[in-house]
């Protein structure tokens, strides 16, 4: 009979992400791993497989809870749009800690992506489904007279994406609150109905 294991995969995986989210990919070591999640090097490799397969894991549990939470947010509002504009408004309410970790999502991005073509899969198809996603909500914001009529759906979903993405890196840089709070509405206000 196997031994059950010791330790639940799913609380192991988030102490992981936790590591590779504060430290980074190539400043995390095996046993800065192995030490957060509380098993054994062995254990560990049996169960995740080396470093970057662990990594690869971390990275699609964060986009599937940060892009849950955000869906989740975005459709429990009477408008889509409003809440996505406020989303990005909120980039700026972080604590300072908050803000100095960043976005999981953009420091995988910044830091692997470009030499790393399995995080780059990951990070496009899940920029793929965000962008879609905002398509739609923007083409129903139009419809509503939220969004200006002569927006490209298409283009201003990869905006909001690329502003989401900038404000948190300016946000890791230290950039104050209140210029980030000025940055967004600024971006927001280009889509709004003349």
């Amino acid at each position: 009979m196997a031994r059950p294991k010791e330790f639940e995969r799913d609380r192991a995986l988030k102490k992981a992400m936790d590591v590779f989210w504060q430290q980074g990919y190539e400043a995390t070591s095996t046993d800065d791993l192995v030490r957060a999640i509380g098993i054994g090097r062995q254990s560990m490799y049996d169960t995740f497989g080396d470093k970057h397969q662990l990594y690869l894991e971390a990275l699609r549990l964060y986009e599937a809870n940060s892009g849950a939470e955000l869906f989740k947010r975005i459709y429990e509002t009477p408008s889509p749009f409003v809440a996505i504009c406020d989303y990005i408004l909120s980039i700026a309410d972080g604590t300072s800690a908050d803000r100095a970790r960043g976005c999981f999502y953009v420091n995988a991005t910044n830091e692997l992506a470009p030499s790393d073509p399995d995080v780059a899969a990951v990070i496009r198809t899940s920029s793929a489904r965000c962008e879609a996603a905002f398509e739609r909500i923007l083409r129903e914001a139009k419809q509503r007279g939220e969004v200006d009529r002569s927006v490209d759906e298409r283009v201003a979903a990869q905006f909001l994406l690329s502003t989401i993405r900038g404000l948190r890196v300016s946000a890791k840089a230290d950039v104050e609150p209140e210029d980030l709070r000025a940055i967004a509405t600024l971006a927001l206000s280009t889509l709004k109905p003349r």
